[in-house]
């Protein structure tokens, strides 16, 4: 406990329930939340290959005056313009986002946008571009509508607090916003509503997952008390991801896999993510690739980059990984665990490599340079000053 010192934030007052069959209980907490002009929003993917959609309009009844399900990956502008308006027209006071991390993210920038009478591109496009792509909303908190977060994924933007965001496809780069009343008021945990997610997407959010535990791990601000949920955040998806592929139909898999998705978030007000968060952002935009398949691609070269700052943290995650490291240094636990979660995306059978997401190799040097622009890039146990610093990693992940 030697040097001790740091900062806890808890988290905002977000109400989770969880547990097979939870959705059922979503009119009484509505009830609770005084919802009564409630809108859902989705991607097409889902409400038109799963029921998940109509099981929720079911569960609403008259209280649901709107579906919007044309949100896709990281929402466009246009889209989130579209639904804003959607909403105003509705007089929406509660927004139901069923998905993974584009509709939770979104959700939060159009309940800032509805707030703020942002109804055009142009308007958010000026909003944004006042704060060179993030902005601060002043809007009055009692304008904001309410938010309910039902995840089928294992991304869990549903914990994200504080922002959201929409993808500015005119310029190629998100547009932010930052609230301290941007935060879901309900989040419903039920393997039901996960029924229908294709394994690609399950398995590599819950990679994603898995990256956010080891990043939480390691970067700057970890602690005693984000270590113990994090580490069992890790245990929990080490030992059911595996076991929770869709023909499996098993649902306390799924389910222990969302509550592992949910503590790998718990640190996350005190503690940032780093270099892995970091390239994923960066990748993931400019290639238009999955933020689960990013961290398939990324995090065990970055594990092996930090490991000379972070082999103590490391070694934690080795334990939680179920490996027995009595009477191995911290190096040898850690070069030991990097070896597992290199073969357990493997067994997954996600990418493994850069080049297996059609990312050129002559693009690495722009993609290092953008990677040091990106926010997490600073939070990195190992700091990284010149892009020049990040080529090796970035050349043996490709």
């Amino acid at each position: 406990m030697a040097g001790l010192y740091g900062t806890y934030e808890p988290p905002v007052p977000s109400k989770v329930i969880f547990g097979q069959g939870r959705a059922e209980d979503l009119p009484s907490e509505l009830d609770r939340l005084g919802s009564q002009r409630v809108m859902v929003l989705s991607g097409r993917s889902i409400a038109e290959r799963t029921d998940t959609v109509k099981r929720v309009e079911s569960l609403l009844g008259d209280r649901c005056l709107a579906v919007y399900s044309n949100l896709p990956q990281r929402a466009p502008l246009a889209t989130a313009v579209e639904a804003t308006q959607i909403a105003l027209d509705n007089g929406v006071d509660t927004l139901v986002g069923v998905g993974g991390s584009t509709i939770s993210d979104a959700a939060r920038m159009i309940g800032v946008m509805m707030a703020e009478g942002l109804t055009t591109e142009d308007a958010l496009r000026e909003r944004g571009h006042q704060g060179g792509g993030n902005f601060q909303s002043t809007a009055d908190r009692a304008r904001l509508p309410r938010q309910v977060s039902i995840p089928t994924t294992l991304s869990a933007g549903e914990f994200n607090t504080g922002g959201g965001n929409v993808l500015d496809d005119q310029a190629g780069h998100k547009i932010r916003v930052r609230h301290p009343g941007l935060y879901a008021h309900l989040i419903v945990l039920d393997p039901d509503m996960t029924e229908g997610t294709p394994d690609w997407l399950w398995l590599s959010s819950g990679v994603k997952a898995l990256d956010h535990c080891i990043e939480r791990l390691y970067c700057r601000g970890s602690q005693p008390a984000t270590d113990a949920t994090t580490q069992k955040a890790a245990e929990l998806l080490f030992r059911h991801l595996p076991q929770s592929r869709e023909d499996m139909g098993n649902s306390e898999a799924r389910l222990g896999c969302l509550m592992g998705a949910w503590m790998s978030m718990m640190g996350a007000p005190s503690v940032g993510s780093g270099l892995s968060h970091a390239i994923g952002h960066v990748i993931g935009v400019k290639y238009s690739v999955g933020h689960g398949y990013t961290s398939c691609v990324t995090q065990p070269y970055v594990m092996e980059f930090n490991r000379p700052a972070s082999a103590d943290k490391q070694a934690m995650l080795a334990e939680a990984a179920g490996l027995d490291t009595r009477g191995m240094s911290d190096e040898v636990a850690s070069e030991a665990v990097a070896q597992v979660v290199d073969q357990f995306i493997l067994e997954l059978g996600m990418p493994h490599r850069l080049r297996e997401l059609e990312i050129p190799q002559e693009d690495l040097p722009e993609i290092a340079r953008m990677t040091l622009e990106d926010g997490p890039s600073r939070n990195n146990p190992v700091q990284v000053t010149s892009p020049e610093e990040l080529l090796p990693l970035l050349e043996k992940a490709w």
